[in-house]
């Protein structure tokens, strides 16, 4: 008789999150930094001495949100820092693959957003316009990403992702990548910082 295939991931925090059926209980902050921190962006193939972390890229996007919209609400800031939290289970699966894989990734994808946002006292489906105003931050990171770090050319990077607006140097200045400890540290701090505000 064949054996039921595993579906939950065991985190350090002792919690089990199951994938298919996530719950908000088995999410945990320390767990989500911890992950994030150690997934890399572009799979990995950025310059630098480190990885450019998804928990990183996560603060870029909070800091050009903040720039378009400096009265953000907490609470969509909060949902900004959490956009790729789901990451920090299933890895930062690279655009082209999610093509070539399709809506069985997104699904699972958007279970655990779901999850994470009720554990964070969030709606577990944002409203569309935050998913729009999400959107553009995160486009905006990949642009500068992609020819900071990942070897684009600005042509190249305008055809995927659009033309970027002129952000200041303190935002910029996101797109050195971090040891480890630090992007864990810092996001888990911001993260943290939104939730007492909330």
């Amino acid at each position: 008789m064949a054996k039921e295939p595993r579906v939950w991931q065991r985190m350090l925090s002792g919690r089990r999150l199951n994938l298919l059926d996530p719950s908000p209980l088995d999410v945990e902050l320390d767990d989500i930094a911890h992950g994030l921190a150690r997934v890399a962006r572009w799979n990995g193939q950025t310059i630098g001495g480190h990885i450019f972390s998804v928990a990183q890229h996560s603060l870029l996007v909070e800091a050009i949100a903040a720039h378009i919209n400096p009265e953000m609400s907490r609470e969509w800031r909060l949902a900004v820092l959490l956009h790729d939290a789901p990451e920090y289970v299933i890895g930062d699966i690279i655009s082209p693959f999610k093509a070539v894989i399709g809506d069985a990734y997104k699904a699972i994808e958007a279970g655990l957003l779901g999850a994470i946002h009720l554990h964070f006292g969030l709606p577990a489906q944002p409203p569309a316009a935050l998913k729009r105003f999400i959107k553009q931050a995160d486009r905006q990171a990949a642009f500068l990403e992609a020819t900071h770090l990942a070897g684009f050319a600005r042509e190249e990077a305008i055809k995927f992702f659009g033309r970027p607006d002129p952000l200041p140097r303190p935002v910029l200045a996101l797109l050195e990548p971090w040891p480890v400890a630090q992007a864990e540290e810092r996001y888990h701090g911001k993260v943290t910082a939104a939730l007492a505000k909330v």
